[in-house]
């Protein structure tokens, strides 16, 4: 054939299939409608249907990139969403190329220890080819059983695309129970366990961020087929935070919208995950993107995880004591009884901290309840807040000693303790020359005497001033650091930020 006009009774398939091949090679077709158009006297022989259906599956791989896997059989709701179906070919279409929808859901799974197993297997190269068939093909096959799509991206991520939330989260935790060799999904239509050489592949462990099920928030698919858009960016955002919670375990992080959508797609039918109560989702509270705040969730999976699920409630207190900006009293109170909670629920620890605190060697849970009661006590009874902030930083130091206490509550403690620093130098100061005004009042006999030599040596002049600042005899210490609160309200603002600035 060297026209369309040639095409008669006698043309073969395959002389009519080389014929359109040349022309979609050539990319003087592109899509679908292009072919439509372009053979319209040819498709009204039915003869000729089976061929431009393997055309169209030819345009698809050529043009469709990330979505060039997807059929009405594979992937019934991604190709509903993503799809304009042709009239006459049910199973063929045209991509969509701005998708603004609220049933698509964006993954970004990255692999934990990729680049030390890659330079751990310079010498044995079989190993890095059996990874990177099994992310080609076997974590693929686990997406297409969730409905969902993958993709691999720069080595060690992974990118996935579906049209529910529920679809999106099980195909991320199909993927986690793959390389972990762990059944949290337990449905036996997932292929989650390895086989084959995928079997001598070490244990792997994933963080991964889920968003999407918004339709203010569009999604580009580019010329060649690739992912373009906030949405992209959201879920690599969201992967990135939930490394910085956990840099050695699996751990998923989610927008609250993916949480309320899994909700309702599981009010009417629920998923396996639903049915056997596999998941919590624990509220993280908001994070800042580039200057885009988002609420945010964390899918606690993991059975010695669920503890989390018993101060969530103290952890949204204190969320909402930092959105109202109630720093005089509330956020500190929050803070604490989140702490004494957190460690009341959480496995028992003991740690030795380099300096005893408060005359305790070691901290244990019931120590560590015992200090936030101290901090408690300094910040609301006793109006000293240089020590009860003091405690805060203590905290800080200790939280860090224990691996197993849950990082986002670290970040916040630190987040909070920094908007106390702000305001300590000046109330120290305002303090501190009270003090000294009033030094003949705060101290009798020796420690009189002490006093004002001791304003040569600063050890011992800090350790006066601290008991100075206990002192009944200084007044209005609560109105002084209220009143800092209100002077540099501008900057307690306090948000997570997760990123790059």
């Amino acid at each position: 054939m060297k026209d369309l006009t040639d095409y008669n009774e006698n043309t073969s398939d395959y002389e009519l299939f080389s014929y359109l091949y040349d022309r979609v090679i050539s990319r003087e077709i592109t899509v679908f409608s292009q072919l439509r158009e372009f053979a319209a006297s040819v498709i009204r022989d039915k003869r000729s249907h089976p061929v431009i259906l393997r055309v169209f599956e030819l345009i698809k791989r050529l043009n469709w990139g990330f979505f060039a896997g997807i059929s009405p059989g594979t992937h019934k709701k991604l190709w509903r969403e993503l799809v304009i179906p042709d009239k006459l070919f049910p199973d063929a279409g045209d991509l969509k190329r701005t998708i603004s929808i609220s049933n698509l859901y964006i993954g970004m799974l990255d692999i934990h220890g990729y680049t030390k197993f890659c330079q751990d297997s310079r010498k044995n190269l079989s190993m890095l080819h059996t990874l990177d068939r099994t992310i080609n093909n076997e974590i693929q096959t686990i997406c297409t059983q969730c409905g969902a799509v993958s993709q691999r991206e720069r080595g060690d991520e992974i990118v996935l695309v579906a049209a529910a939330a529920t679809d999106a989260i099980t195909a991320t935790l199909g993927i986690m129970d793959y390389f972990g060799k762990t059944d949290v999904v337990g449905d036996p239509g997932i292929a989650t366990k390895r086989t084959g050489d995928a079997t001598i592949l070490p244990v792997f462990k994933l963080s991964a961020g889920i968003t999407g099920g918004n339709t203010s928030i569009p999604l580009i698919i580019t010329e060649q087929g690739n992912l373009s858009g906030f949405l992209l960016n959201t879920g690599a955002r969201l992967q990135t935070r939930a490394n910085e919670l956990s840099s050695k375990e699996s751990r998923i992080m989610i927008t609250k919208q993916v949480f309320m959508n899994f909700q309702k797609e599981n009010a009417a039918e629920k998923s396996v995950l639903a049915r056997k109560n596999t998941l919590y989702f624990f509220d993280t509270g908001m994070i800042e993107f580039k200057g885009v705040q988002l609420p945010t969730c964390e899918v606690v999976f993991k059975s010695e995880e669920r503890y989390k699920e018993k101060f969530s409630e103290e952890l949204v207190r204190l969320f909402g004591s930092i959105r109202e900006s109630l720093w005089e009293q509330r956020i500190f109170l929050d803070l604490m009884d989140l702490l004494a909670k957190v460690a009341h629920e959480m496995p028992a620890f003991t740690v030795t901290p380099p300096q005893p605190i408060n005359g305790m060697r070691t901290i244990s849970n019931d120590s560590f309840m015992n200090l936030c009661r101290q901090a408690l006590k300094a910040y609301m009874q006793d109006e000293d807040y240089f020590t009860a902030v003091n405690l805060l930083h203590e905290f800080i130091n200790i939280i860090e000693m224990i691996p197993i206490f849950d990082r986002l509550i670290l970040d916040y403690v630190r987040g909070v303790t920094d908007k106390y620093d702000l305001l300590l130098t000046s109330y120290l100061e305002s303090i501190d020359k009270e003090i000294d005004e009033k030094a003949t009042m705060i101290f009798t006999g020796n420690y009189l005497k002490t006093w004002y030599a001791a304003k040569n040596g600063a050890s011992i002049y800090e350790k006066l001033k601290n008991i100075g600042r206990k002192s009944n005899v200084i007044t209005k210490k609560k109105n002084l650091w209220y009143s800092l609160i209100k002077q540099y309200q501008g900057e307690m603002v306090f948000t997570l930020y997760s990123g790059k600035k």
